[in-house]
């Protein structure tokens, strides 16, 4: 190994880093990985995706026995918010995972270096007070909260993400500045638990990238559960006076301002890639216009020995993505080859019903060529009926002329578990005519599927 302490050192142990560093390991290679943060995990495990589930799912508990879903199948209940235990368990969690990942490490004799990591050449790192050389470098850094200009985020009243899931009490009016996947879901959970809640967005429409009509679909189904929405509006000022926000708001496309008063501002307009404080030019490494470190096919960087992953590179910021190319990356290092069909990555929002998407939108679709669509509605399935979830629907894009599956695009209660089957089948280049003559078990959420399929070519059975 000459004089390098390690063969693979990964900087940031969120789910892209932690992966590839538990991958490299187990392919032989002495391994490090550099994290700041007391705990493993990334933003995900710690103030991300696992707390916000938490959180959404013991909130839509509350919800379905505040609401009357569980009065209608004969369970009366007058529910009791206790914010601290639901903080609680939600902190548990996020503690169970993160010191599983610690486990996981020793077990495969990764290294934790404890401290901020920064380049002080093309194959040595700075973590802390040691610095340490490498044969093969992984930037696996992540993103943090896209700030808006002028606007502080002070975690009380002006909060990000991570305030969002800490806020002590329920906001008597909460504003979300942002119809994105993360806005909705901390909008969600708050709006369950007793906020009025406002989202702000710049677009015509929520969540850019989804497919129309389940853009459309998820805005008219949020509106009933109470969220309020200004589309097309955007913020130009916020003002914090005496623990409330004052929003000055106006249209995207210009003219009268309004103001919104609100106990809590959630900022959630996006996120960026986290490079500064790597050093990166003492590496020879420079970003995009972006921020983002621009690789190869196979992860590699401009600099020899020197890989990226997961949010620091271009693509959807997914902790799934990250996942796979912190396999990927592991694996080309050990001389595989290590691939990641970026054509068939899934998009899931875990709001109530959950909303999910694979492939391309009709939009785009239609762009490349012909297309035939097929769609079944949840409220024909029998398990969707009998569970009293009847919002949404599958949507099935296929190439008019060869059949192959391009798209699927789901709005339903498992939404996020249904669009694994679809990812699968499009991985192996399926026909809308292999899912639709494939058995489904009945009764299952996973039959309309099956049945949006078969409306491709023209024949679904329930509707």
């Amino acid at each position: 190994m000459a004089d390098y302490d390690f063969d693979v050192l990964v900087i940031g142990a969120g789910p892209g880093g932690y992966v590839a560093a538990i991958r490299a390991a187990q392919l032989g290679l002495k391994t490090a990985c550099a994290e700041s943060r007391e705990t493993l995990g990334g933003t995900c495990l710690n103030v991300g995706c696992i707390p916000s589930k938490a959180m959404l799912h013991a909130s839509e508990y509350f919800d379905h026995a505040a609401n009357g879903t569980f009065a209608k199948m004969g369970i009366k209940v007058t529910p009791e918010l206790d914010l601290d235990t639901m903080h609680g368990q939600r902190k548990d969690a996020v503690k169970q995972l993160t010191g599983g990942i610690e486990f996981l490490f020793k077990k495969n004799k990764v290294e934790w270096l404890k401290g901020h990591a920064a380049f002080t050449g093309k194959d040595s790192v700075k973590v802390g007070d040691r610095t340490v050389r490498a044969k093969n470098i992984v930037i696996a850094t992540g993103s943090s909260v896209t700030p808006l200009p002028g606007v502080t985020i002070d975690e009380k009243t002006i909060v990000s993400s991570t305030g969002a899931l800490e806020l002590p009490k329920v906001p008597g009016h909460m504003v979300v500045i942002g119809g994105g996947v993360i806005g909705l879901e901390l909008g969600s959970v708050w709006r369950r638990l007793g906020a009025k809640v406002t989202v702000v967005e710049f677009l015509d429409q929520i969540l850019p990238g989804f497919d129309g009509e389940v853009r459309k679909e998820s805005n008219k189904i949020m509106k009933k559960q109470g969220l309020e929405f200004k589309l097309s509006t955007k913020v130009t000022g916020v003002t914090v006076s005496g623990g409330k926000a004052t929003l000055t708001v106006e249209p995207s496309a210009g003219g009268a301002a309004e103001t919104i008063e609100a106990d809590t501002v959630l900022v959630s307009i996006g996120r960026k890639p986290n490079t500064d404080g790597l050093a990166l030019d003492k590496a020879g490494l420079a970003t995009n216009q972006r921020g983002q470190i621009e690789i190869d096919h196979d992860f590699r960087t401009a600099v020899p020995g020197i890989w990226a992953i997961g949010d620091v590179v271009p693509g959807p910021m997914l902790a799934h993505k990250a996942e796979d190319e912190g396999i990927a990356v592991a694996e080309n290092i050990a001389g595989q080859h290590g691939i990641v069909n970026h054509d068939v990555i899934p998009s899931v929002v875990y709001t109530w019903p959950e909303i999910a998407g694979v492939g391309l939108t009709e939009e785009a679709a239609k762009e490349r060529g012909d297309v035939k669509v097929g769609k079944f509605p949840m409220l024909a399935n029998s398990r969707a009926k009998t569970n009293h979830e009847p919002d949404g629907f599958v949507k099935v894009i296929a190439d008019a002329k060869t059949d192959r599956v391009l798209g699927v695009w789901i709005i339903a209660s498992v939404a996020g578990t249904m669009i694994a089957q679809a990812a699968q089948a499009m991985e192996f280049g399926a026909t809308s005519e292999d899912i639709a003559y494939t058995c489904h078990a009945h009764p299952t959420h996973s039959e309309a599927i099956k049945e949006a399929a078969m409306a491709v070519t023209g024949k679904p059975i329930h509707i």
